[in-house]
C-alpha cells in the first residue's frame, strides 16, 4: 500500500512526535490505563496506528471490491445502497395467537422479515403436556405442538410475502416440515419459500445444550435438510451456523470466528461425505453472529470472518460457484450485555452494537429490547428496538457508503489480527481431529468457559466497568416493572388446544405417517418428505421427536 521510502518517512516522523510531544505529555499527565485492549477479545490496542501497521496489506488479495473475493468489503456489489439489511426482530411468545398479534404489529411498524422464537419444550422436542414441559410452556418463545399452531401463527400472513427465520436446532427438521406444509396449504410454490432455520446442532453441544440426539444422527438429519432444500427450497437457507451463542457463553471475538467457521467446515465435510456436491448447498449456507459494545472490534470481526471463510472454502473445498465462498450472516445485538439495573442504558448499548453490525456489513439484524434482561420484551420496547434500526438506516448515514471503515489503519490492523488468531485456533482444532472431536472431548467448551470466568472476575474486581452495575450506580426505587409474563392460564390453554388437535385428527393416518418416519430413519432415507406428511396428518412435535429418539437415542454429555 505504501512504498518503502514513504514508510521510512512516516516512521521517522512518528519517532519525532513520540520524543517531542508524546513523552512530555505522558510524563506530565500519564494515561488512563497501563494497557488498552479490545472489549472482549483482549486484542492489544496500540496508542496510534499508521500506514506501517498495514504495510503488508495487499489491496486486491486482502480487500478487493464489494461482491468480489475475498468479500472483505461485503458480499453484494452495492450493499446497502441497493437494499438495506433485513430488519428481522426476533419474536415469539406464549401461544400461537399471541405470536400472530406480535408479528402483525411488527410488520405494521415496518419490520421487513419475521423471526420466530420457540419455547424450551419445543426446542427440546417435547409437547406442551409433557412432564418435561411443566412450567416452561410459552415462556421463552411460542409453543408449537402441531401444524395447527403454525397455521395460527401465520394467520393472515402469506408466506409468499415474508422471509421467516426460525431459531430452532435439534427439532429443526420438524419445524421446517411444518413451514413447508403451511406453504403447501397456502398454495405457495416451494421454490418461492424464503427464510432460514438455525439448525446448528454443534453449537448446542458447545453453548446452549438444547440438543436431543447424539452428534452422528444429528449431522445426518442436517444433511437431509441440505439435500431437500437444494432440491425443493432454493431460496431457503437450510442452516444458520451460529457463533452468537458461543459468544454469549463467553468466548472472545476471535474464538467466535474460529468456532463458528469450524462448525461450518464440519457441516460441509459431512454433506460431502453424504454425496452432495459443494456447489449444491454451500451458496445456501448462512451464519449468525453476535454484536458487542466495542464498535471497531466487532466491525473488524465481521470483515475478518468474511475474508477467512472465502479462503477456507477455496482452500479446502475448491468450489466452482463463487457464491459458495460468500459468508452471508444475520446479527443479533448482545443479550448478555443487557443489565437489569438502569435498563434505559440498554437502549444505548443496543444502538452501538447495531451500528457495529451495519459497519461490518450484516445481511439482517435483530436489535434487543431494553427489558430483555427481565422478561420477554414489551410491545413498546420492541418498537424502540426496531426504531433503532430504522434511525440507523435512514438518519445516521452509516448505510450510504460501502464498508466505511475500510482503510482505517486501526480497523485494517485489527481485521488482520483477528483473522490470524482465528486461523491459529482452527489449526489447533485440525490437530484435534476436527470440530466434532474437539467438542466431544470438551476442549471447545473449556476454552469458552475459561474466558467467561476471566471476564466475570474482571467485573467483580472492578477491572471491567459495566455502567450502572459496578460503576455509576444509582439508588433505584422499587417499582412495578412493565414486563411480559406468561400465566398458568395461558399455558393451560395451549395444552387444551393440543388435546383438541389430538381429538379431531385421524389417528390411523397419524400412526401410519409416524411409521413411515421411523422406517426412513432406520433405513437412511431422506427424512424430510415423510416428516412433511406426518405434520400434515397433525402428528405433534413431541410424537415425531419421540420416534426419532427411539431410533437414534439421546445425547448424554461425556458419553
Amino acid at each position: 500500500m505504501f512504498d518503502p521510502e514513504e514508510l521510512a518517512e512516516i516512521r521517522e516522523a512518528k519517532s519525532d512526535w513520540e520524543d517531542e510531544q508524546l513523552q512530555p505529555t505522558l510524563d506530565r499527565f500519564g494515561e488512563r490505563h497501563e494497557e488498552f485492549t479490545t472489549d472482549t477479545g483482549g486484542q492489544p490496542i496500540d496508542r496510534l496506528y499508521t500506514p506501517e501497521d498495514v504495510a503488508d496489506l495487499d489491496y486486491e488479495d486482502d480487500l478487493g471490491f464489494p461482491g468480489q473475493e475475498p468479500y472483505t468489503r461485503g458480499v453484494y456489489t452495492t450493499m446497502y445502497r441497493g437494499r438495506l439489511w433485513t430488519m428481522r426482530q426476533y419474536a415469539g411468545m406464549g401461544t400461537a395467537s399471541e405470536t400472530n398479534e406480535r408479528f402483525n404489529y411488527l410488520l405494521e411498524e415496518g419490520q421487513t422479515g419475521l423471526s420466530m422464537a420457540f419455547d424450551l419444550p419445543t426446542q427440546m422436542g417435547y409437547d406442551s403436556d409433557a412432564a418435561m414441559a411443566a412450567g416452561e410452556v410459552g415462556k421463552a418463545g411460542v409453543a408449537i405442538d402441531s401444524l395447527r399452531d403454525m397455521e395460527t401463527v401465520f394467520d393472515g400472513i402469506p408466506l409468499s410475502d415474508v422471509s421467516t427465520s426460525m431459531t430452532i436446532n435439534a427439532p429443526a427438521s420438524v419445524l421446517l416440515a411444518m413451514y413447508v406444509a403451511l406453504g403447501d396449504q397456502q398454495g405457495v410454490p416451494r421454490e418461492e419459500l424464503r427464510g432460514t432455520i438455525q439448525n446448528d446442532v454443534l453449537k448446542e453441544y458447545i453453548a446452549r445444550n438444547t440438543y436431543i440426539y447424539p452428534p452422528e444422527p444429528s449431522m445426518r438429519i442436517i444433511t437431509d435438510i441440505f439435500a431437500f432444500c437444494a432440491d425443493e427450497l432454493p431460496k431457503f437457507n437450510p442452516i444458520s451456523i451460529s457463533g452468537y451463542h458461543v459468544r454469549e457463553a463467553g468466548s472472545t471475538a476471535a474464538q467466535e470466528i474460529a468456532f463458528t467457521l469450524a462448525n461450518g467446515i464440519e457441516y460441509v465435510e459431512t454433506a460431502l461425505e453424504a454425496g452432495l456436491e459443494v456447489d449444491e448447498f454451500a451458496p445456501q449456507l448462512s451464519f449468525f453472529f453476535a454484536s458487542y459494545n466495542d464498535i471497531f472490534e466487532e466491525a473488524a470481526k465481521f470483515r475478518a470472518a468474511r475474508r477467512l471463510w472465502a479462503k477456507i472454502v477455496e482452500e479446502r473445498f475448491d468450489p466452482d460457484d463463487p457464491a459458495s465462498k460468500q459468508l452471508k450472516f444475520h446479527t443479533q445485538t448482545a443479550g448478555s450485555t443487557l443489565t437489569a439495573q438502569q435498563i434505559e442504558n440498554n437502549v444505548v448499548r443496543v444502538a452501538y452494537q447495531a451500528l457495529a453490525a451495519v459497519l461490518g456489513g450484516t445481511q439482517s439484524l435483530h436489535t434487543n429490547g431494553k427489558d430483555e434482561a427481565l422478561s420477554l420484551p414489551t410491545e413498546k420496547s420492541v418498537r424502540t428496538a426496531l426504531r433503532t434500526q430504522q434511525i440507523l438506516a435512514h438518519e445516521s448515514g452509516a448505510a450510504d457508503t460501502i464498508d466505511p471503515l475500510a482503510g482505517s489503519y486501526y480497523v485494517e490492523s485489527l481485521t488482520d489480527d483477528l483473522e490470524a488468531e482465528a486461523r491459529e485456533i482452527l489449526a489447533e482444532i485440525d490437530e484435534r481431529g476436527g470440530m466434532r472431536n474437539a467438542i466431544e472431548s470438551g476442549w471447545v467448551q473449556r476454552q469458552v468457559q475459561d474466558v467467561a470466568y476471566e471476564r466475570q472476575q474482571e467485573i467483580e474486581n472492578g477491572e471491567r466497568i459495566i455502567v450502572g452495575v459496578n460503576e455509576y450506580t444509582v439508588e433505584e426505587a422499587q417499582q412495578e416493572a412493565d414486563v411480559e409474563e406468561i400465566s398458568e392460564e395461558q399455558q393451560q390453554r395451549q395444552i387444551d388446544r393440543l388435546n383438541d388437535v389430538r381429538a379431531e385428527r385421524d389417528e390411523v393416518a397419524v400412526e401410519t405417517a409416524l411409521a413411515v418416519v421411523r422406517a426412513a430413519a432406520e433405513n437412511d432415507e431422506n427424512l424430510m418428505p415423510p416428516l412433511i406428511d406426518a405434520v400434515k396428518a397433525y402428528a405433534t412435535t413431541g410424537e415425531i421427536c419421540d420416534v426419532l429418539r427411539d431410533v437414534f437415542g439421546e445425547y448424554q454429555p461425556g458419553m
